[in-house]
């Protein structure tokens, strides 16, 4: 059976219509807007997904990416306030916003703020001194960050970071500050070290005068006994009492001839004294220790003891009657 003119145009227009159709259908990936033009003019902007448009009459303009971007700013010098010369290097982090501005406001958006990031980058660090430059890159990098943003808002874009990632001045340069360094480090060393020594001087001198004042302190209460025992032994003398003087003598005497016999020069030790003196001292002592502890009365203590001058020791041997 032949087929007539009809029968084909039915399916050429078919295909016709599938085409338009399928050619209206525009699919956006995620993380993409596209801007849609009607006869060369901005209509509005495709989302991620399925889209239709006319077709003939509208067509797809610019294909922004809406994901966070980054770029890298060149090295570049720069001379700062104090007349260095130094190389810089950074890098720059971008997001855009609005699709229409990112494509329709300026042309060659990342030209743009690579321009724009590297021209403020002199400017902010071309107002500092070097060692303000070296010591400040958080404040730089803020300074930075606040500049471009602003600049680049009617865009569409939001600046997210602004970084420098090298600071790099001249060999001699960096020679010179080492030798600086290094100076101020031997200066801080001696200033500390000079304070030391007057720290542990101040201390030797406060342990001196808190020994002195202890000793003297020792000495003063040393003379108040030995006033006090003098002051007991008189007023005993005052009363009558011999066997005070009797103990206050063997003190004496006993402390003197064990000072002698320590001594580390002699080893013979010559007595000018009757070492019966010695003994009746001892005997004293033991007399006042008997009263003491009570180990009979006074008056029988007495009548043991010999009666003894306050000037001579008592004498020992048969003729003591």
């Amino acid at each position: 059976m032949p087929f007539s003119g009809f029968d084909i145009v039915i399916p050429v227009l078919v295909v016709l219509v599938l085409l338009l159709l399928f050619s209206g259908i525009k699919t956006v990936p995620q993380g993409f807007n596209f801007t849609v033009e009607r006869f060369g003019r901005y209509t509005r902007t495709l989302t991620p997904g399925l889209n239709l448009i006319v077709p003939f009459i509208d067509r797809i303009g610019a294909k922004m990416n809406m994901m966070e971007q980054v770029l890298d700013v060149p090295t570049q010098e720069v001379i700062t306030r104090d007349n260095a010369i130094v190389a810089v290097d950074g890098v720059a982090f971008y997001q855009v916003l609005t699709a229409a501005q990112a494509a329709y406001q300026v042309s060659g958006l990342q030209n743009a703020i690579l321009n724009l990031t590297m021209t403020n980058i002199r400017s902010v660090m071309g107002s500092m001194d070097l060692d303000e430059l070296l010591s400040n890159r958080d404040t730089i990098n803020e300074k930075l960050l606040h500049i471009v943003d602003d600049a680049a808002s009617p865009w569409g874009i939001k600046m997210t970071r602004v970084e420098i990632k090298d600071i790099n001045p001249p060999a001699n340069l960096v020679e010179s500050m080492a030798r600086q360094m290094m100076a101020e480090r031997n200066k801080r060393a001696q200033i500390l070290e000079a304070e030391g020594l007057k720290q542990a001087e101040i201390l030797q001198a406060e342990g001196r005068r808190e020994a002195a004042f202890r000793d003297a302190e020792a000495r003063e209460r040393a003379a108040e006994a030995e006033a006090r025992a003098t002051q007991v032994v008189s007023e005993a003398i005052a009363a009558g009492d011999v066997q005070a003087v009797n103990y206050f003598v063997a003190q004496k005497y006993t402390d003197a001839i064990a000072k002698i016999g320590s001594s580390s020069n002699n080893k013979i030790v010559l007595m000018p004294f009757e070492a019966s003196s010695l003994i009746g001292s001892l005997g004293g002592i033991g007399s006042i220790a008997r009263e003491v502890f009570g180990e009979g009365g006074g008056q029988q203590s007495a009548q043991r003891q010999p009666r003894v001058s306050a000037g001579r020791p008592p004498r020992t041997g048969p003729e003591q009657g």
